[in-house]
């Protein structure tokens, strides 16, 4: 797994990593794909991006660490993770799932009212169970995909690996970078306060859903940063991932469709190191929020730009999630039916991969100056792993109860994996647990 944690370190700096260790091996997860090897570079090349940072403050990182099944275990958190000793509900709404077309499959997501809304309204069916089977069953996969997708829903066709090959947005995907990091703007170059841990006194505006965005706020959470998390009130959420991914991080509603939401936000960004945004393409940009306008509201600010299916080709804007993701791309492909990935791992690996790209960015910011910008997607995390090649599906009986720890939280005693990544001249952890949704003031600490 050397040669991966490498490949990807020179994918993020064009350098080689500092000296680093893995133990463990990949049967801790099932199936072909090596998700095993992703998890455990993706968490890799984060601390070694955290390294980095406490370097440039004069403090010896040390010699860093990963786990192989440490980072299997943060790929499952939300499966894990207790509350009061309960585990948690599932996170799926009850029409979102696989479906038998007429010619294949097709997933639709359903997890927020206006994506049901547009399931029902695209096929013209009331919103139980049997009336979308029925519909599906009764036309072609894609014909459901374009229905569902035109209504402004989500939802994704099975398709083979060759099929995206062939397609326009396979061939852009193919085409971009696993992380893009450049320079925007001008600006001076940063000074860092003094800190003993590599992103103290960074100050990072997440404005992110499930769940790649928020598992990069609680990377650099655990890291130092103080993450700000900013939803609205009127928004639905999925209650587990939230408590989940809220850990170390404060949380405020904004009211973005409002002018003093907007106000409000322009302030907060004005005070920011980091901006860390998983809207789809565009629609920041469409209230005010541009990369040329974020680079004059705050010199010198890094910002994470995440998309599901890349920021270039015919589905730049289109909605998407991991499970979509993997239907698309044929990651999801075998000929009796979808099967997906053992975890989330677009989700979690592009969230990981983002710390450490933001990371890089901030260090490049201190040696260089500038403004700058990081784009991931989920669908370029899933072409890497595709990369990877592949390995014995079998999987070994694995327990991870060891790495597992307790935490308060504003919803009572958690039961979480440990933040996975060892840093010997600062171990990362989170200073508190996950906090209820807007219980903070959208302002920052002093």
């Amino acid at each position: 797994m050397r040669d991966v944690v490498e490949g990807v370190w020179h994918a993020l700096t064009g350098a080689k990593p500092g000296p680093f260790e893995l133990t463990g091996t990949e049967d801790v997860l099932p199936g072909p794909y090596r998700v095993a090897a992703a998890a455990t570079a993706s968490v890799a090349a984060a601390t070694l991006a955290a390294g980095e940072l406490l370097r440039l403050r004069g403090i010896e990182p040390g010699v860093v660490t990963a786990d192989t099944r440490h980072a299997a275990a943060a790929f499952h958190s939300e499966q894990l993770l207790r509350v009061d000793g309960v585990g948690a509900e599932s996170a799926w709404a009850p029409l979102s799932g696989n479906y038998r077309a007429a010619d294949g499959w097709v997933r639709l997501h359903c997890n927020y009212p206006r994506h049901e809304a547009a399931v029902c309204w695209g096929l013209g069916v009331p919103g139980t169970r049997d009336a979308v089977e029925k519909a599906v069953a009764g036309r072609s996969a894609r014909e459901i995909e374009h229905a569902v997708v035109s209504a402004g829903g989500a939802a994704a066709e099975l398709r083979s690996p060759e099929d995206w090959a062939a397609h326009p947005q396979g061939a852009a995907v193919a085409s971009l970078p696993l992380a893009e990091l450049s320079a925007v703007a001008d600006a001076p170059k940063r000074t860092l306060f003094y800190s003993d841990r590599p992103l103290g006194g960074i100050r990072v505006l997440e404005l992110t859903h499930v769940l790649a965005g928020p598992v990069a706020g609680r990377v650099l959470a655990a890291h130092g940063a103080d993450v700000l998390h900013v939803g609205a009130a009127h928004l639905p959420r999925v209650e587990a991932l939230v408590r989940d991914t809220g850990q170390g991080k404060r949380s405020a509603f904004v009211a973005l469709d409002t002018e003093g939401g907007r106000a409000r936000l322009k302030k907060l960004i004005s005070r920011a190191d980091v901006l860390v945004q998983s809207f789809r393409p565009g629609a920041l940009e469409r209230i005010g929020f541009g990369p040329a306008e974020l680079a004059e509201l705050r010199p010198g600010l890094v910002t994470a730009d995440l998309s599901a299916y890349g920021w270039e080709g015919t589905w730049a804007r289109r909605r998407g999630f991991d499970s979509l993701v993997q239907m698309s791309n044929g990651m999801a492909f075998s000929p009796d039916g979808p099967a997906p990935l053992p975890v989330q791992a677009l989700d979690h690996a592009t969230g990981w991969l983002t710390a450490a790209a933001v990371m890089t960015a901030l260090r490049r910011q201190v040696t260089d100056g500038g403004t700058w910008r990081a784009r991931l997607s989920l669908a370029g995390t899933a072409r890497w792993l595709d990369s990877l090649g592949r390995k014995d599906p079998a999987a070994a009986d694995v327990d991870f109860g060891d790495l597992l720890e307790e935490a308060d939280s504003g919803y009572g005693r958690l039961t979480r994996v440990r933040m996975a990544g060892g840093l010997p001249g600062a171990q990362p952890y989170w200073e508190f647990g996950t906090r209820q949704p807007g219980v903070d003031k959208p302002t920052w600490t002093p």
